[in-house]
């Protein structure tokens, strides 16, 4: 198996507004503003360099300064970034998103130029930098829904990830669907929340453990729902494992599923399975959101 971990998606500046207080529509409060590097495949990318890991980026940034300035940033954090495409014509991806004292509030993704860069992306999987047709890459590979349909569809079929141990999130749940044609890959690993299983299910799930156990009934070969501070819930063929997280203040909710994806990863990638996996997992969700790890 190859050692190399690869995050495949979405590079993008993060502007977030946050506030402690409860907000509503149309709420005009005081607060503070930051724009940092994000992304979920950087963010995975982050998580897995800090716990010792040594990611690959395979995703699209402009040739711009907001992509020279990403880049970089992601170079200081462990994250390797030669393998990025980098488009003469297409600018860095953007996202914004608004937080209150009652959680997230609204934010938009603006992932146009990793959509357009289509499967230039993947170039590295074919042309022998990290695999080709007869010898395909057969390491970790996260990967999040904000590819475009069409290439997530040819992903599930076609030779680049076919062996890969693949780990899969939907972005958000406005992407669920689109994670769907992954379902036939046979090692894939789901990281949902309740209402993103609930999407990809066609109904909403009761509870955690009934989401995890109908996406592996659907073809997952493991399954992870998350849902607030209710229980978290991991299936496979042999059954469900369930742990609440701790119980913490919650002074931010953005890069909380992808911190939860990297720890699990890199726990995994360290030898730990089953219930230890997911305690670590849980435990550094729960430190992102109380504000103790950076984004």
């Amino acid at each position: 198996m190859d050692s190399r971990v690869i995050c495949i998606g979405s590079v993008l500046w993060d502007t977030i507004g946050r506030t402690s207080r409860t907000l509503g529509l149309g709420n005009d409060v005081a607060g503070y503003i930051t724009r940092d590097p994000g992304g979920v495949a950087l963010n995975i990318a982050v998580g897995l360099a800090r716990l010792g890991a040594s990611p690959e980026l395979l995703s699209a940034v402009g040739r711009d300064v907001d992509g020279q300035a990403i880049l970089e940033a992601a170079r200081v954090r462990g994250v390797g970034c030669d393998l990025v495409y980098v488009s003469e014509d297409l600018p860095t991806d953007r996202y914004m998103a608004i937080e209150g004292g009652n959680g997230l509030i609204a934010a938009v993704a603006d992932a146009h130029s990793l959509e357009a860069a289509g499967d230039k992306i993947l170039a590295p999987l074919v042309d022998g930098r990290l695999g080709d047709a007869d010898t395909p890459f057969d390491g970790v590979a996260a990967l999040d829904g904000n590819l475009s349909e069409d290439l997530l569809a040819h992903i599930a079929d076609g030779p680049w990830l076919a062996r890969a141990d693949l780990r899969v999130a939907p972005a958000s749940p406005g992407k669920a669907l689109r994670l769907l044609p992954l379902l036939r890959h046979p090692s894939a690993v789901f990281y949902v929340n309740l209402e993103e299983a609930g999407l990809m299910l066609g109904a909403p799930q009761p509870d955690t453990a009934a989401a995890a156990r109908a996406l592996v009934a659907r073809g997952a070969s493991r399954a992870l729902v998350t849902h607030g501070a209710d229980p978290c819930a991991m299936a496979d063929a042999s059954g469900v494992l369930q742990e609440p997280p701790p119980l913490v203040t919650v002074t931010r909710v953005t890069g909380a599923g992808d911190t939860f994806m990297a720890a699990h990863i890199a726990a995994e990638l360290s030898g730990a399975r089953g219930a230890p996996a997911l305690h670590a997992a849980l435990a550094a969700a729960a430190a992102h959101v109380s504000g103790e790890s950076p984004v």
